[in-house]
């Protein structure tokens, strides 16, 4: 069970205002129908966790919340604005959310506070000795302050993707999604991750996170949503979702996930 009780259990009652809205939403690949009406409203300060078999959905309706995939139908709304086809309107969007996938997605060439600058000085118009004052600062709230100057490749997996992390944060944006953050780490290194997401969840970042690890489901989400074939077959607080879940597809999850 859980070791202790979510970071924002309070927020459950009074959410904040609807931050990103879906709303009967589509997606197809040629003939398969990947995500069916999706309805999905996430709050301001929200950590909303997206669980499900592999094929569910999952992490094509995260990448629809940034328009890494255009939709086919329905609607998405960020802060109470379409999301944009294209363009600067898109960019715009792009930097008010953050985004960290399974694989870092790190300049190589550059180094860790140069890969965490890069986003405020050339998107957000920082200055870049600003930008570097506060990439140092979230490079230390990450735990590691002292890799700077390296480059990805001097770092382990569990370090990237914190890098990873602190790059996203550094756009300062409304609403962080992750994408199966820790599914090609070690599992030595997925701690180090989680830890650093379960403390940003705790300072009240709004979050949609895709993840198998169940343990943070329970420790850091407000909601989970579960979804299976397409849709979102459910969704409850942790508490309700792992202890008393409603739809035979969930019961069926949980019981192979939770029996290894």
């Amino acid at each position: 069970m859980t070791d202790s009780a979510p970071a924002g259990s309070t927020v459950r009652s009074t959410p904040g205002r609807p931050l990103v809205v879906l709303e009967g939403v589509d997606k197809h690949f040629g003939a398969l129908h990947v995500l069916r009406d999706i309805d999905l409203t996430v709050h301001e300060g929200e950590v909303v966790v997206v669980i499900g078999p592999s094929g569910s959905g999952k992490s094509t309706l995260c990448r629809t919340i940034n328009r890494l995939e255009p939709i086919d139908g329905g609607r998405i709304t960020l802060d109470g604005e379409p999301l944009p086809a294209e363009g600067k309107d898109l960019a715009r969007l792009r930097s008010d959310v953050g985004m960290v996938f399974q694989s870092f997605n790190l300049f190589a060439h550059k180094t860790v506070l140069e890969n965490v600058t890069l986003g405020p000085v050339k998107v957000r118009k920082v200055p870049k000795a600003e930008a570097e004052q506060r990439a140092r600062a979230l490079l230390d709230r990450v735990g590691i302050g002292n890799q700077a100057d390296k480059y990805p490749a001097q770092l382990s997996g569990g370090q990237q993707q914190r890098v990873a992390i602190a790059r996203a944060l550094a756009m300062q944006p409304k609403v962080m999604l992750f994408d199966e953050p820790t599914s090609a780490l070690d599992p030595e290194m997925i701690n180090e991750v989680l830890d650093v997401m379960t403390g940003l969840a705790r300072d009240g970042m709004t979050m949609v996170v895709v993840t198998h690890e169940m343990g943070f489901a329970r420790r850091a989400a407000h909601r989970v949503v579960f979804m299976d074939a397409g849709q979102v077959v459910e969704q409850a607080t942790p508490e309700e979702f792992f202890t008393n879940p409603r739809s035979d597809r969930a019961k069926d999850f949980l019981s192979k996930i939770l029996s290894h």
